[in-house]
């Protein structure tokens, strides 16, 4: 029977984990798992990336109120796997991120431990330590999962890039969003970014 991990130090950073692995670390550090591969999280965000996170959550919150759909932040763990699989288990699934914030729309992925499956929006902030896996890593993993709509917040150039997932799978990016967001799968939704950067 697998042991509990206490030392983050005791992890193979090279190995292979499934989120069954994952379940039985119980060290201080924040880590993500990205197909199987060990990715640790930033230290606690800087104040500015959490007022850009919060002025988001709110105007979200405040959208979806009266919608059936679910806002998270960051920590939740979103569990990806292979959609082509009819049944899995916890030793299946190779991808646990905690993205700053998403959304859910449909009640059956979501349990105690967090979202299981593809939420319908999610948002990253960048900040130095974590641009490169966000841009590559999770785009990648976001656009093969299913996610409808990413958004990647751009603090320092104030901007945020949006993408869309097509009939076909892949995500297509549309025109960066400097003074209006304007949601895709929320077409109502409308948000003031000089509001959120400032």
């Amino acid at each position: 029977m697998p042991s509990i991990v206490t030392d983050f130090n005791e992890l193979d950073l090279d190995g292979t984990y499934t989120y069954a692995d994952y379940l039985l670390w119980q060290f201080k550090e924040r880590v993500e798992l990205i197909k199987g591969r060990i990715f640790k999280m930033s230290p606690a965000p800087n104040t500015s990336h959490q007022l850009i996170s919060s002025k988001l959550q709110g105007n979200l919150f405040v959208h979806l109120k009266d919608k059936s759909c679910y806002l998270f932040s960051a920590p939740f763990d979103v569990r990806l796997f292979d959609t082509k699989k009819s049944a899995f288990v916890n030793r299946d699934i190779y991808t646990v991120v905690q993205p700053d914030l998403c959304v859910v729309c449909d009640k059956n992925k979501l349990d105690e431990k967090g979202c299981l499956g593809a939420p319908d929006l999610v948002i990253e902030i960048l900040s130095p330590g974590n641009s490169k896996k966000e841009v590559d890593s999770k785009f990648d993993l976001y656009q093969e999962s299913g996610v409808r709509e990413y958004w990647i917040v751009q603090p320092i150039d104030q901007n945020v890039f949006i993408f869309t997932l097509s009939d076909s799978g892949v995500f297509i990016g549309l025109k960066p969003a400097t003074a209006e967001l304007r949601s895709v799968i929320f077409p109502e939704l409308s948000i003031d970014l000089k509001e959120i950067f400032n």
